[in-house]
């Protein structure tokens, strides 16, 4: 099957950050939390203050990689019913709005699996879903969800942990796409109050496999946590504590309240002016 002319949008943000000469920011939400009308709001909100891409998490009932923070989110937005059809429908929604941002599917494979392969690569292709990362899917068993999403210029996001063998690396690199996601630590996401050393470690053990971009994430918190990793990296991947303020903030005061912190991640002046 020949790969079909897509546009790619994430080769094409991480050409801008690299011609910027400046570290990527990439964002993270639950689909569905607090509800679906919220994220149709926070995701260009967001994107305005300054996030490259966002990872737009599928809830799921047993979330494995997760911590207590987004645990709470996906399982907030199963009690409201929101399913893998819900995430792709809400990006066909969202594509009018951040033409030229990436939108990333972040989950399990269970619910893709239960939805069909080459009707979830169809469909997300007609959403305009950029790139897949499927966290429980090990490299040695993902090459049918593979085959039917690459060509049809779907990338599939690796993820890599410090606990990643070379051997590992090197397969699960060789037919990626759009970037690597780099683990910063063993264990479940959450903010960190500081950049594991692991981090680092990994990088330099990933880049000798790739010319992808390559992305930290999980532990990453603060504004210099991003400049720390970008050092080394080319984005920083920001989940936890961004949907640690959407639980805590009021419905009234959401949109602004994330929009200051991925500003402030971003190194972007705030209130931000306009639209995206």
């Amino acid at each position: 099957m020949t790969r079909k002319m897509t546009r790619d949008r994430i080769k094409e943000k991480f050409a801008a950050i690299k011609r910027e000469e400046r570290g990527g920011l990439i964002v993270f939400l639950t689909v569905g939390f607090p509800d679906l009308a919220a994220t149709r709001e926070l995701v260009p909100a967001l994107v305005a203050a300054g996030a490259d891409a966002v990872e737009l998490g599928v809830p799921f009932s047993d979330p494995i990689g997760e911590g207590p923070t987004i645990q709470e989110s996906s399982f907030r937005a199963l009690e409201q019913g929101v399913t893998l059809q819900d995430c792709i429908d809400l990006v066909a929604d969202l594509r009018e709005q951040v033409p030229d941002t990436p939108l990333v599917l972040m989950g399990y494979y269970n619910p893709i699996y239960s939805y069909g392969l080459s009707r979830f690569a169809e469909a997300s292709r007609k959403a305009g879903v950029d790139g897949l990362i499927v966290v429980d899917l090990p490299h040695e068993e993902g090459a049918p969800l593979a085959d039917v999403c690459a060509p049809l210029g779907i990338n599939i996001i690796p993820l890599l942990a410090p606990t990643s063998t070379d051997a590992s690396i090197k397969a699960s690199v060789s037919n990626a796409g759009g970037f690597v996601y780099c683990i910063g630590l063993t264990g479940v996401t959450g903010a960190r109050d500081q950049v594991s050393q692991r981090s680092f470690d990994l990088l330099s053990r990933v880049r000798p496999h790739t010319q992808l971009p390559l992305a930290v994430g999980f532990g990453i918190s603060k504004r210099e946590h991003v400049e720390e990793v970008c050092r080394q990296a080319q984005a920083a991947v920001v989940g936890s504590a961004l949907v640690r303020v959407v639980l805590e903030s009021p419905r009234d005061q959401l949109v602004a309240n994330a929009s200051a912190l991925v500003a402030e991640l971003a190194g972007t002046p705030f209130p931000i002016q306009g639209g995206p």
